[in-house]
Order: structure tokens, then sequence, then C-alpha cells
């Protein structure tokens, strides 16, 4: 099955979000904020904490407003020329006020040079480690075909997480996704150690990754087929989580360019600046991100806006590869929500997920279950979610959320897994070929959807690229909700670079 659209029209749009990529490139390559310095630093190796406030937070919060213009790496590697020790022992020393990392002189710039350069490869030596060790993996143990089946689990509790993650896989899943406790995204500090008490999630730590890691490489082994490992790269610590599943080998991670803003309140201008240094940390690790689309359609109506979705879509995989992604790490995301009530709703949603297949053939669609209209009925929820996993199958998506029948009623319990995930193997197996037997009418419902939300998605991005990026959100053009530039959360951890500003990345990457 495939649609038939203007592909000149697919061009229009990919040069359109392109521009719009571009244009707010030269408004975040100046800038930096408080949580990329936090992850240069733990980049550079510092980690733990004092009394639960993590080294990193400390040593950032040490340094004095003016020279933190000029990046934590610039005093980190002053402190080094001068004192001869390490990150982690400078980190320490500063959380014991043993030591004022603003009183070193400036070293000589050769110096400077040649120490930054040291931490740099260091830093992406363990990067690259774990990037090779998932590669063995793949190799040594294989994985099974797409859709990978993707489940969450959010006890709470990550030793109950592992339990839940275990049997999910022995039911059939391919990624186990660790759902964050609640409003771990407006925290502006990454907690520390293994956690046991989140509410709707269990907290993303080091440490949890870690735990996860190991138990789902375990079972790899047992099974002999790869289990990948998701968690969050969004909120004001987005680029350390970034930083941190990369440091702790997580295969996928949320990461998009525009969630926080929206459905979290976060400043633009800090999310704009963060999405770009956390997906060059993506891009470096081999994750794959998972953009958040298809929450748009839980505040905006999915006939109506399935065409914001679409743009939103083309600008994430703008962005993504401004970091460095290349397609095949580029999750972009969408969701089967239309109206059950709707009439000819199926062919609409295979309409919309043709479309996004149609306008990003390299890149490993991640497709949503229905939720707005899961009404607690959990019988409904099954056939709502057979058709979900049918329309999946048809349209050749990617990474399949599993829906659950008791979505909206309670975090899913090992059974509802089971059998979420036995309606998936089912449909998946009996309907495998599907898109290989049928044409779709020139002239029919499907294709004219295709046709009518794309050009509706490339108006809408001739709109933002004359209007900006800034402008649109303000004007609530995607989700139908409205946000300003100097509201929300965070803003005052944004910074103009000075010119003297020091990185540890490669100076030449994701430019």
């Amino acid at each position: 099955m495939m649609l038939n659209v203007d592909t000149l029209l697919i061009g229009d749009c990919e040069h359109l979000a392109s521009d719009i990529a571009s244009k707010m490139h030269s408004f975040i390559s100046p800038r930096s904020t408080i949580a990329v310095e936090r992850a240069v630093l733990r980049l550079a190796g510092i980690s733990g904490a004092r009394e639960q406030y993590p080294l990193v937070n400390i040593v950032a919060d040490s340094i004095g407003k003016e020279i933190f213009r000029h990046g934590v790496a610039f005093s980190l590697v002053n402190a080094i020329a001068a004192t001869g020790k390490n990150a982690q022992t400078l980190a320490e020393q500063v959380a014991d006020e043993r030591l004022d990392l603003d009183s070193f002189p400036i070293a000589p710039e050769e110096k400077r040079r040649v120490i930054a350069d040291e931490l740099r490869k260091a830093g992406l030596e363990r990067i690259e480690r774990q990037r090779q060790r998932r590669q063995n993996a793949l190799q040594q143990f294989g994985e099974r075909p797409t859709p990978w089946r993707y489940v969450i689990v959010a006890s709470g509790n990550i030793f109950e997480d592992i339990d839940q993650a275990l049997a999910a896989v022995g039911q059939g899943a391919d990624i186990i996704a660790v759902i964050r406790s609640t409003a771990q995204s407006l925290m502006d500090y990454v907690p520390e150690g293994a956690t046991t008490e989140g509410f709707g999630g269990t907290y993303a730590t080091q440490e949890n990754f870690r735990i996860m890691r190991d138990a789902l490489d375990e079972l790899s082994k047992r099974l002999g087929r790869y289990v990948r490992l998701t968690n969050y790269a969004s909120g004001l610590c987005m680029p350390e989580m970034a930083m941190l599943g990369a440091l702790e080998r997580l295969d996928m991670m949320l990461s998009d360019s525009m969630y926080g803003i929206l459905f979290r309140d976060i400043n633009m201008q800090r999310t704009l600046v963060d999405q770009h240094f956390a997906r060059r940390i993506q891009a470096l690790a081999g994750i794959i991100i998972n953009t958040g689309e298809d929450n748009y359609l839980t505040t905006d109506d999915a006939f109506n806006a399935a065409h914001t979705v679409l743009a939103s879509q083309f600008i994430n995989r703008a962005f993504a590869h401004r970091s460095g992604l290349p397609d095949r790490q580029i999750g972009l995301g969408h969701a089967f929500e239309m109206n059950p009530l709707q009439e000819s709703g199926l062919l609409l949603e295979i309409a919309d997920a043709l479309l996004s297949r149609t306008c990003f053939p390299n890149c490993p669609l991640k497709y949503m279950p229905p939720t707005r209209h899961v009404t607690g009925d959990i019988f409904q929820a099954h056939v709502m979610n057979a058709l979900f996993n049918l329309t999946s199958v048809a349209t050749m998506q990617h990474i399949h959320l599993v829906g659950m029948p008791t979505e909206g009623v309670h975090t899913p319990f090992m059974q509802d897994r089971a059998i979420a995930l036995k309606s998936v193997e089912y449909i998946t197996h009996y309907a495998k070929g599907i898109s290989d037997e049928f044409l779709i009418r020139e002239d029919g419902i499907i294709n004219q959807r295709g046709r009518t939300v794309l050009q509706a998605a490339r108006d809408l991005l001739s709109d933002i690229n004359e209007t900006g990026m800034f402008e649109s959100i303000e004007q609530g053009q995607f989700a139908n909700i409205k946000r300003n530039r100097n509201g929300g959360k965070g803003l005052e951890g944004v910074f103009v670079k000075s010119d003297r500003y020091l990185s540890l990345l490669p100076d030449d990457y994701g430019k």
C-alpha cells in the first residue's frame, strides 16, 4: 500500500523545515544553559552527590556569573592546570568548600587546549565503548524484525520495574521504557542512586539506568535476542539525561524539540538550546530518539490537526539533522487518535500513518496507540488497540508502542501487558504481508486525505518560516497550546557564550 502524493510537495516541506531550523540555529549556536554545562561536567567524569545534591550542580553553582559565560570546562581546565588534580577530586573539594574554581589564574592557551583535549577524548571514549557494546550485542544476539514491541514499566520502584520488565520481555516485548516519576521533568537536578519511591513512574537516575541495563543484558543472553532500553531526555535536565543515557547505554530516549515547551511549560529558549546539545550526544552514542508529536493529538483533534503533527515531524527531523543525527536514529512520533465515532476513521488513520511513512521512509517511526478516546471500558479499548495494531502492520511502522486495555484506568499490571502483547503477536503474524496485497484507489478516501494533510502541512511550514518559530509557538500553532518566549520555567538558566567559551564536544560536530 502506497500513497500517491506529490513528491515535490514533500521536498518543499523538507526545505521549509530546514530553513526554520537554520534560522533557529543562529539563535541556538551562541548560547548555552546551566543544564548543558552540568552535562559537560558529567562528560568530564564528575559524578556523585552530597546529601542527595549532585556534585555537578554544586560545581556549576559555585562559578561566578561572568566566568560561567566561558563555560564550566574553562574553569575546570584552569583548575586542573594549576593543581594537577582530576575533575572528580576537584568537584569533591568544591563541595567540601576546600576549593574555589574561580580562584585560579588562566592557564596558557596551549596548556588549556591539551587538558581540554584529554578530557574530551576520555569522555567520548566512554560513550564510544558503550556504542560498540551495543553493536557487539546486536551482532551476537540479533533482534526481531520490526515492528518492535515497545512497552512501559512504571511502578516507582526500580527493582519492581525489573520484575515487570523481565515478565514483559518474556511475553514478547522488544523495548522496555521506564517511565519517569511524575514531574521529574521540572526538577533542575538529577537524583542520585537507586530509587524505590517514585509516583506514576520511577526516578530517572544514572544508577537506575545501570541497574535496568544490566538486567536486560542478562535476559538478552538467555533469550538470544537483544532487548532495547528507553528513558527520557526531556525537561530541565534534558542534556544531562542524554549524557547519562549515553554513558549507561540506553538504546532510545524520548527527545523532542518542543514537548517540554508545550506540555511542561519549560521556557522555549531553554528547551531549544538544550535539545541541540542533547541530540549531539545522542548522535555520538547511537541512541534512537523518539519525538513527541503523538501528544499533540491528546489536546487537539486528530482529524483537524493531523497537519500540525506532520509539520512538527519535518521540523523535529531538521533540528535532529542539525545535531548530527542520521535518519536511522530519528524515531518520529505519531498516533492512532481519531475519534472512534468518526465515519471511515480507520481509512483516515491508515492515510495519516502512511503519510508519515511516505514522507520519512528511512526513519524508524514510533507509532502510539489510542489514549484520548479510551474511556475505561477495557473491552472497547482492546478492540481499538486491535485496529491500531492492524494499521501499524499495514503501514509498516517501526516502533510500536503496545496499547493497554486498561489505559486511563491504572498503571498496567503484568496481565494487562500479556493480553496486549498477545493481540500484537496475533495481528502481526496473521496480517503479515497485507501491505503488499492491496492498492489504494487513486481518488479514494486514503489518497485524498494524504494529499489534503500534506498540503496543509506545507502551508503551515510556510507560515512558520515567514512568521518565525518563537512567534508560531506563541500563537498556538502546535497542539493548540500557546507559550510565551520569555515565560515558563528555566529561562534564567540560558546565557550567551563569551568569546573564550570552551566546549568538550568536537568543535565541528552538529553545526
